[in-house]
């Protein structure tokens, strides 16, 4: 009769060790065929055929886990945008509520203006009637509803048509000013009304996008971990191991992508900036330009943003206890003493575009969905030989990675 524990241990080696090979010399120590607790070669054989099954089976899982990886990175990218959308929104509601203000100072100085202009002209009228002009003319110029009759009333010297005729110009031209700047300080407003309902619909997107992707992260956590515990029990392995070797997978893969990135980057030739290329050349680490210099702001940037590492991703945040994406960059240039937008699309617009090959420490680096910077959704800032510090997802804190973590930037610019 077989012995069940010599077999499970040789079905065991199989899944763990190998695939047996039929010829391979034997070891001196094993028992030769027919010596009782052997295996049969029908055993063995049927040994094999579990082991060439698990083997695809571990293959099945391992696709599976990778889905589900891919599964987390989509949700996390689509709850980025909508978090990235309505910081856009916020900005631009904040742009129209000061475009707003300035309207209503300008309607209120064009109004200033216009009676200085009638004050003017009734001064005038004072002047012609002490000068001896026609009582007459001069009460028609007091009690006159507009210019226009009141001209027409006019029965003065050429003199005062003169001086009329000026008042009267004056006094059209600051009406005209006024008439635009009440009609531009009511657009305006209608305007930042608009855009600060955009922003609350924005930002209940975003909340919603968010509430999904953390929904998504608990359901695909939960199904990694039934997918790793099949693994682990077909592996032989604990399912502590098995997870290490997922996490590890993962790291290989990142790291495999960003060595493979910066080997092509180091063989594109560089070429000069140009602002509206959408793709410029990709940088070459270990030929890095000089260090920024103390009066730039860039290591005062780089400083805090490095402060900031293992802080939470929170969208909206601007610190000091969690950040996103931009909020981290606009904080740490804020201690660079250059104010940005905490908004990435408009980070790009006010900053100057340069290609990757001339990036330095302090840049940053953005990615996006099309070649349009309007497009952008995820800033960073860049600190040397091809490595960025950002906030990159719900459930991952500020961190330090290689610029080509996930795929190589988009856009890149220099506050």
């Amino acid at each position: 009769m077989r012995s069940p524990s010599l077999g499970t241990g040789l079905l065991a080696l199989v899944l763990t060790a190998g695939v047996f090979v039929p010829g391979a010399q034997a070891d001196p120590g094993t028992p030769k065929p027919g010596t009782p607790g052997t295996p049969t070669a029908s055993e063995v054989r049927a040994a094999q055929d579990r082991a060439v099954a698990a083997q695809g089976a571990v293959g099945v899982l391992q696709r599976k886990l990778d889905a589900a990886n891919a599964e987390l990175d989509a949700a996390s990218v689509r709850a980025a945008k909508a978090a990235e959308a309505w910081n856009g929104a916020r900005w631009t509601a904040q742009q129209a509520r000061i475009a707003a203000r300035e309207a209503a100072t300008a309607s209120k100085a064009a109004d200033r203006a216009l009676a200085v202009q009638v004050k003017q002209f009734r001064d005038a009228i004072v002047l012609a009637h002490n000068s001896g002009l026609d009582l007459n003319a001069a009460t028609a110029f007091v009690t006159a509803d507009g210019m226009e009759s009141l001209l027409e009333r006019s029965s003065a010297s050429d003199y005062l048509q003169a001086r009329f005729d000026q008042r009267r110009n004056e006094y059209v031209a600051a009406a005209d000013t006024a008439e635009k700047a009440s009609g531009k300080a009511a657009a305006t407003s209608q305007d930042a009304e608009q855009a600060l309902a955009d922003a609350r619909v924005a930002k209940d997107a975003a909340d919603a996008a968010a509430s999904d992707a953390a929904v998504a992260a608990t359901a695909i956590e939960a199904r990694r971990t039934r997918l790793v515990a099949r693994l682990a029990k077909l592996q032989g392995i604990s399912v502590r191991l098995a997870r290490k070797r997922q996490d590890a997978i993962l790291l290989a893969r990142e790291e495999r992508r960003a060595a493979e990135a910066a080997a092509a980057a180091k063989a594109v030739k560089a070429t000069p900036a140009v602002a509206h290329d959408p793709k410029p050349d990709e940088p070459r680490p270990g030929d890095e330009p000089a260090p920024p210099a103390d009066g730039d702001g860039a290591r005062a940037a780089i400083a805090y943003a490095r402060a900031q590492l293992g802080k939470p991703y929170v969208w909206g945040a601007d610190g000091p206890n969690a950040f996103d994406c931009s909020g981290l960059t606009s904080q740490a240039w804020a201690a660079g003493g250059k104010s940005l937008p905490h908004y990435s699309v408009a980070q790009y617009d006010v900053s100057t575009p340069i290609s990757a090959s001339e990036l330095r420490p302090g840049d940053l680096v953005f990615w996006g969905d099309g070649p349009s910077s309007s497009s952008i959704y995820h800033v960073a800032l860049y600190v040397g030989n091809g490595r960025i510090i950002h906030a990159p997802r719900t459930g991952r804190p500020v961190s330090e990675d290689s610029m080509y973590y996930w795929r190589t930037p988009d856009f890149y610019a220099r506050p």
